[in-house]
């Protein structure tokens, strides 16, 4: 069974009423339990739902664009008007986008719910152009709050959450810690996030773990922003950046030199969603398997968990990093998205039972 940590008795309870598989006992496919194997094997294992999005570019304040992926789910029969229809803001993680699977299984259990969904993807990974020499990072959540504001301006009705998952998770926890309860989100969940940078970063440069996932994850960034090369080589040695073989050479060279910190140490410090966990001042549930190397166990803020009313920690003792897969083959739902599905359906079907903690 996972470990439920909430210091909240009415918060646990409604999850217990209305999230029960938060508290059922989660078995792992048998054949590939191990952590990295789950991490490694989800991405070609689960299947991709049929996604039609509709595409909106949208302008910064600094002259930048971002794009959004909607799915607007018209046909929802349980809300048939759009102006009402619960609203889902989905962030996919590091370099992912809309067409991430873990994203397309979001979508498909919203839309048997009837909700719609936006995809916030982050600035130059989705196919649209960089108009400024500016990316995105875990710690700066500006786009986010005008993505946030943009979409709830145009439903301001419309009952309104978001789930971010790994980096999109860090973000959207960042956001939160600096806002507390001024947010027109209702609630949120987090998926896999990566809670103290410093250590994920450390547990991703052990020679197994850069072999498999640091060194790849790297060449992905590169790959990202070299479309954007022309413009980003005004700021930056692009060839100096190109040249870096783990994710902290990369954030030395580029991500915190694009944002203003004086070190990478400090844009990890600024990164890490544990020293905001108390300031967050909405219900959120976030779902973290102990054997994450992204997420070391011994980096879950357990204690500071249990000291904000609105955090709820669900961990599992298997699923990796986005994995969560059961089942003898785990081709479609995962645990993680049992979660996502049961979470959202609660909050904005029951969500007035736990808003007046």
């Amino acid at each position: 069974k996972p470990q439920l940590v909430a210091s909240n008795d009415r918060f646990c309870r409604f999850l217990e009423e209305y999230c029960p598989v938060v508290t059922e006992t989660y078995y792992p496919t048998i054949w590939c339990w191990e952590g990295r194997v789950q991490t490694l094997l989800r991405p070609f294992i689960t299947s991709r739902p049929q996604v039609q999005y509709r595409n909106e570019l949208i302008k910064t304040a600094d002259g930048g664009q971002i794009s959004l992926d909607w799915f607007d789910n018209n046909d929802s029969s349980y809300y048939p008007d759009a102006s009402t229809r619960p609203t889902v803001l989905l962030l996919p993680g590091l370099t992912g986008t809309s067409k991430e699977s873990y994203i397309l299984h979001m979508i498909h259990q919203s839309e048997a719910l009837g909700y719609r969904c936006v995809v916030f993807n982050n600035r130059g990974i989705a196919g649209e152009e960089l108009l400024t020499p500016r990316t995105y990072c875990a710690a700066n959540t500006e786009d986010l709050e005008a993505v946030i504001h943009h979409v709830h301006s145009l439903h301001p009705s419309a009952p309104f959450m978001a789930a971010g998952v790994s980096m999109g998770g860090m973000l959207l926890l960042n956001y939160l810690g600096k806002t507390g309860r001024d947010t027109p989100l209702m609630a949120a969940a987090i998926f896999s996030a990566g809670w103290n940078v410093f250590e994920s970063i450390e547990s991703l440069e052990k020679p197994l773990n850069w072999l498999l996932f640091n060194y790849y994850l790297t060449t992905c960034l590169q790959s990202s922003i070299s479309r954007h090369r022309q413009i980003l080589e005004k700021l930056f040695d692009m060839d100096l950046v190109m040249k870096a073989r783990t994710i902290r050479e990369f954030d030395k060279q580029f991500t915190s030199v694009m944002f203003g910190y004086r070190s990478v140490d400090d844009y990890y410090e600024d990164a890490s969603p544990c020293l905001k966990l108390k300031s967050i001042g909405i219900p959120v549930l976030c779902l973290n398997s102990v054997d994450d190397v992204f997420s070391p166990a011994h980096a879950i803020p357990v204690e500071t968990a249990k000291q904000n009313a609105n955090v709820a920690l669900v961990l599992t003792s298997c699923g990796g990093h986005i994995g969560f897969l059961e089942g003898i083959w785990p081709r479609k739902c995962t645990y993680m998205d049992r979660v996502f599905k049961q979470f959202v359906q609660a909050v904005f079907e029951h969500g007035n039972k736990i808003f007046s903690m």
